[in-house]
């Protein structure tokens, strides 16, 4: 199967999970955005490791460098591979010079440990055209909402002209948020780097789109 090399862009702190935080992945060359929830000590461990930042003590992660070094295994790279019912899978390829192993981690860890060794992050196409973002589309519902209020904006200076009364969400019989709006919204969020709703909108969309 194809992989897809990915790249760390950023990590935003929750605004409703206290504790929580969004590590941002890029498509590597790309368009699309991964943005998946992880814990606060995961993100503490990341983020050391992009400022290149010494603790007075090692972190778990660090262990895990240190001990494997001495057993003279290395790692490969780190694979996101797999997404099951909103949880993401993903796998560590390491190496003892004469066979290839991979190891079961969660992708904050994997990609923590991953740093570490200066090795690519990966995914697959599968995960990722399931729970990435696509720029260019988020870009154009920006345009369309930025347009709209352009409108309103020029019915408003116009005294002579009643002004029209501002419509209600766009909502199907069901009284659901339209996809229309759900995208706009989506649009909206990636903006204000919020991106814990961003995820959250992103799989409602998924499963209206089933």
């Amino acid at each position: 199967m194809k992989k897809i090399q990915l790249e760390i862009l950023g990590l935003s702190s929750s605004q409703s999970q206290s504790g929580s935080f969004a590590l941002i992945l890029g498509e590597k060359g790309g368009n699309r955005r991964l943005p998946i929830i992880i814990g606060m000590f995961e993100a503490q461990s990341i983020a050391i490791q992009i400022e290149k930042i010494s603790p007075n003590r090692p972190l778990t992660h660090d262990l895990f460098k240190s001990f494997a070094e001495h057993v003279h295994v290395v790692i490969l790279e780190v694979v996101i591979s797999d997404l099951k019912e909103g949880v993401f899978y993903s796998r560590i390829v390491c190496s003892d010079g004469a066979t290839t192993f991979d190891i079961d981690a969660r992708p904050s860890d994997a990609i923590a440990i991953g740093l570490r060794f200066g090795v690519p992050i990966f995914t697959v196409e599968s995960v990722l055209s399931e729970a990435g973002i696509i720029l260019s589309d988020l870009d154009e519902a920006e345009g369309d909402a930025e347009d709209d209020e352009e409108d309103d904006e020029d019915e408003d200076t116009d005294s002579d002209s009643p002004r029209p009364s501002r419509q209600p969400e766009t909502r199907d019989p069901s009284g659901q948020v339209s996809l229309d709006e759900l995208t706009k919204m989506l649009a909206q969020a990636l903006e204000k780097e919020d991106y814990e709703k961003a995820a959250k909108i992103r799989d409602e969309l998924n499963k209206r789109n089933g």
